[in-house]
C-alpha cells in the first residue's frame, strides 16, 4: 500500500500490544484512525516526504500532510523526526499488502486488538485499497461499519470476515462499482453526493423535480432520467434524497414513481431523513415487487456532502449495503449497518434531535451573553478552547456573528427532524422535554421567515 503519515502515540491502557514482532501504536494524521504498525513498516517523515507526495495525489492525503505540518509547526519544528525514540513523533507508514504468500497470514487472522473508540484494531494491518482481497466478504454481526479501517474478525467457524474498507483514505480514489447508479433529488445534500459519485467514476443517472438542477451534472457526465420510474428501470441501484416523509412517499408511490420501475433484483436506497414508519412502509412496497431495500440516511451538511465526508447510517438488506460500498466510500467518511429497516431512521432522528437541541442552546448562550453585556466573540473564543470545542460550534457561531445564514442544513429540516423525534419518543412513552423546548424555538424562527436559512438562524428567534 502507499505510505500514510502518522505519529507514534501511547495506546489506551486497556489495549493489549500484539504478540510477535515489535510494533508501535500509531495515530494516522487526517483520519483520527489508529493501528498497531510493525517497526519495519515505519519510516522517518522528512526524508520520505517528497516521495510520499509524488505517490499520493488525493485530497485527503494532502489534508493529512497539512495536518503533519501543522503538528510540527506547533511543536516548533524539528529538522528530522526519528520515529522510534519516544511517543508523539511523526512517521510515514509503508503498509505492505497482505497476500497468500505472506509469512504471517495466520497471525493476521488470529490477532484481534482491543477496542478503541468503539472499533477493533487489527495487528499489522492499517488500510486496503479496495474491496478485493484474499479473504472472503462475509457478514459477521448486525452492527458493523464500513470505515477507513480494515477489520478482521475470527468467527466461530474459523472463517475470516473482512469489513469493507474505505480506500479514499489512501489515495483519494476508489474502484467504482460496475453497477449502474440512479439518484433522485439534487438538493443541498444530494448535489454533493452525486458530484462525488461522478468524480470517483460511477455511472450515474439523475432526476430532480426541478429539471434545471440536473444540467450541471449532465455536463459532468451524468445521464438524465425523465421520471423516477425511468431512472429505476435504467439502473441497478437507485438512491433518493428528498426533504421529508411526504416527499419520500410521493417519490415512490406517485405517478411515474419509483415503484413503477421496480423489478426483481432492483435496489432502492432511501437516504432521506424520515420517520421509521415511512421507511418500513417503503421497504414493504419495494420488496413486494421483488426489489431490494436499504435505508441510508446521512449525518452531515452541504459542506460535508461536497467534501465527501458524510456519515452514513444504513439498515435493511445487508447485501444491498455491501453492493453500495464504493458509493458510500465516494460520498462519506464512514458508514454503519445497524440491522433491520427502520433502525437507521430511528438513529438518525436521535442524532439530529441532539444536534438541533445543541444548536438552539448555543444560540441561547450567544444572545444571553449579549443581553448581559458580554462579548459574543469572547464567549465563542472561550467555548472553542474548552471541552465543547468543535468545527460545528466554531463555524456556526462565526456565521451567526457575521450575519451569514446561508443554508448548510435548512432550518425547516432540522425542525422537521425534531418534530419526528418527539413523535417517536411519544410512541414509546419516552419523555423528550429538551427537544420539545428546542422545537418551539425553531417554530418561532420559522414564523420569522427563517425556514430556508441555515439551522443557525434559530439565533434570530431570540432577538426578535
Amino acid at each position: 500500500y502507499p505510505p500514510w503519515p502518522g505519529k507514534i502515540v501511547s495506546p489506551p491502557k486497556d489495549l493489549k500490544k500484539p504478540r510477535g514482532k515489535k510494533c508501535f501504536f500509531v495515530k494516522f494524521f487526517g483520519t483520527e484512525d489508529h493501528a498497531w504498525i510493525k517497526v519495519e513498516q515505519l519510516k522517518p517523515y522528512h526524508p520520505h516526504k517528497e516521495e510520499m507526495i509524488k505517490i499520493n495525489k488525493g485530497k485527503r492525503f494532502q489534508q493529512a500532510v497539512d495536518a503533519v505540518e501543522e503538528y510540527l509547526k506547533k511543536a516548533k519544528g524539528k529538522d528530522q523526526i526519528k520515529p522510534f525514540c519516544t511517543h508523539g513523533e511523526c512517521v510515514s507508514l509503508s503498509l505492505k499488502e497482505q497476500t497468500d504468500s505472506d509469512p504471517e497470514p495466520s497471525s493476521v487472522r488470529r490477532l484481534v486488538a482491543g477496542t478503541v473508540t468503539g472499533f477493533k484494531w487489527e495487528s499489522s494491518v492499517g488500510y486496503i485499497h479496495s474491496l478485493k482481497s484474499p479473504f472472503s466478504l462475509q457478514p459477521a454481526s448486525s452492527m458493523e461499519p464500513i470505515t477507513k479501517r480494515l477489520k478482521i474478525i475470527e468467527e466461530d467457524t474459523g472463517s475470516t470476515s473482512i469489513q469493507a474498507a474505505d480506500s479514499t483514505a489512501i489515495n483519494g480514489s476508489i474502484t467504482p462499482t460496475d453497477k449502474r447508479i440512479g439518484f433522485l433529488g439534487l438538493g443541498l445534500m444530494g448535489s454533493g453526493v452525486v458530484s462525488n459519485l461522478l468524480k470517483m467514476g460511477h455511472v450515474v443517472t439523475v432526476w430532480n423535480r426541478t429539471a434545471e438542477k440536473c444540467d450541471l451534472f449532465i455536463q459532468e457526465g451524468a445521464r438524465l432520467g425523465r421520471t423516477p420510474a425511468e431512472v429505476v428501470s435504467m439502473c441497478d441501484i437507485t438512491f433518493s434524497c428528498v426533504s421529508d416523509p411526504k416527499a419520500a412517499r410521493d417519490l415512490v408511490l406517485g405517478p411515474s414513481g419509483v415503484l413503477q420501475g421496480i423489478r426483481p433484483g432492483k435496489c432502492y436506497v432511501e437516504m432521506s431523513t424520515v420517520d421509521p414508519e415511512t421507511t418500513i412502509e417503503l421497504a414493504q412496497v419495494i420488496t413486494s415487487r421483488g426489489g431490494r431495500f436499504l435505508e441510508a440516511p446521512v449525518s452531515g451538511s452541504q459542506q460535508l456532502s461536497n467534501d465527501g465526508m458524510l456519515v452514513i447510517v444504513a439498515a435493511g438488506d445487508r447485501s444491498v449495503y455491501e453492493d453500495c460500498s464504493s458509493c458510500f466510500q465516494a460520498m462519506g467518511k464512514t458508514s454503519f449497518f445497524i440491522g433491520e429497516a427502520g433502525n437507521a431512521a430511528r438513529m438518525m432522528l436521535i442524532l439530529n434531535m441532539v444536534q438541533g437541541s445543541f444548536m438552539a442552546t448555543i444560540a441561547e448562550g450567544l444572545t444571553l451573553a449579549q443581553a448581559t453585556g458580554q462579548s459574543q466573540q469572547t464567549f465563542l473564543d472561550i467555548l472553542c478552547q474548552g471541552q465543547m470545542a468543535s468545527t460545528f460550534v466554531d463555524q456556526k457561531c462565526q456565521n451567526i456573528l457575521q450575519g451569514n445564514f446561508k443554508p448548510d442544513y435548512y432550518l425547516k429540516h432540522i425542525q422537521k427532524d425534531l418534530r419526528l423525534a418527539i413523535s417517536m419518543g411519544d410512541s414509546v412513552n419516552h419523555p423528550t422535554p429538551m427537544a420539545a423546548a428546542a422545537n418551539e424555538v425553531y417554530k418561532r424562527a420559522k414564523a420569522l421567515d427563517q425556514s430556508d436559512n441555515d439551522m443557525s438562524a434559530v439565533y434570530r428567534a431570540y432577538i426578535h
